[in-house]
């Protein structure tokens, strides 16, 4: 009987988390994720709403102008 509580209350609990991808909100035209850190693999594009910072892929980043001097 009370391992069939524990397994009960457990799958309550289980069922309540929510899933990984939601965790972190979207930014930056939706191809970024707001985070404490970036990854390895992202890079900081500006600040995100509640202050964590916007991460984006490197092969999505749009590539600084380059001007001539003249």
């Amino acid at each position: 009987m009370t391992r069939l509580l524990l397994l009960i209350v457990a799958l309550l609990v289980l069922g309540h988390v929510p899933p990984g991808r939601s965790e972190f909100k979207r930014c930056w035209k939706g191809q970024g994720a707001c985070r404490t850190y970036c990854t390895r693999h992202e890079t900081y594009m500006h600040m995100c709403p509640d202050a964590s910072l916007c991460c984006v892929a490197y092969g999505i980043r749009p590539l600084p102008s380059k001007t001539e001097s003249v």
